[in-house]
């Protein structure tokens, strides 16, 4: 049974699904960047609530630099997350997770997790040999398809999907490699309303991811995911239960985006 920290409770509230093909969809390995640059920095707090009852349990601060990787210029990408000192002693989290992607293909050339997690250590290194279609690991070379994602990079290819081009119920997959494994994904799109979070209300992109079954979440669509609905399509809420207890995770801050947050309609406390 896979491990699953507190970053990537964010992660795969995103991304880490389980896959039902449906109408034959192909993955699109032409998609553009159109939502993000280089210096973004958005930060988010994750809540844990049993018996009903919300507490600010930890934060998780995603981050784009732009850089250069073997003479390609690439995103270098971090997300960190971690639990407030105060929790520290109930279940300590300090995760750092990086993918350096290709500006121009948006697909990831570099992948490094480091993570603590409960005393549960663990550094992996994947590179993605894009000629030979590769990823050499800890472990050793295995074979990928031709368009592949990381778990972090996969976020900022979900980003670029063009929703406007699905119906409510679509599902739209990719490729995800991680612990040595393919997995084949896909997104279901559920439409748009609004939504009100700790930061404010934000007219928003619904989706369900479908789980796969861990040490935290239990199988199928239990999760429910809100992304901006404005050109920069950042997560503002996810919202999920969990073998005890439920979380959720909200937008709480955000720097240096590429277009003005338009989707938002109003502040909390404005």
């Amino acid at each position: 049974m896979k491990r699953i920290q507190l970053l990537v409770i964010f992660c795969l509230a995103i991304l880490f699904l389980s896959f039902e093909k449906v109408k034959q969809d192909k993955i699109n390995c032409s998609i553009k960047n159109s939502t993000y640059g280089a210096g973004e920095e958005i930060s988010f707090n994750v809540f844990y609530a049993l018996a009903g009852i919300y507490v600010n349990a930890g934060k998780v601060v995603f981050s784009n630099k732009l850089e250069t990787l073997n003479n390609q210029p690439v995103y270098h990408i971090s997300g960190v997350g971690r639990t407030h000192s105060s929790y520290d002693w109930i279940y300590k989290v300090r995760d750092i997770y990086e993918t350096f992607i290709d500006t121009a293909t948006l697909q990831p050339l570099k992948f490094i997790r480091n993570i603590n997690e409960g005393g549960y250590k663990k550094l992996e290194n994947i590179s993605f040999n894009k000629s030979t279609n590769s990823a050499i690991t800890n472990d050793g070379v295995y074979k990928v398809p031709d368009c592949i994602q990381d778990v972090l990079s996969a976020i900022y290819y979900a980003r670029n999907i063009d929703f406007d081009n699905y119906k409510v119920g679509d599902k739209i997959p990719f490729h995800l490699f991680l612990d040595n494994e393919i997995f084949n994904m896909h997104i279901r799109y559920l439409g748009k309303e609004i939504i009100k979070t700790r930061y404010g209300t934000f007219r928003a992109i619904k989706f369900k991811p479908l789980l796969l079954t861990g040490t935290i979440f239990e199988g199928g669509e239990k999760m429910t995911v809100w992304v901006s609905d404005d050109k920069n399509h950042i997560p503002v809420r996810i919202e999920s239960p969990i073998v005890v207890g439920t979380i959720k995770v909200d937008m709480m801050n955000y720097n240096h985006i590429r277009y003005p947050l338009s989707s938002l309609v109003k502040l909390r406390n404005s």
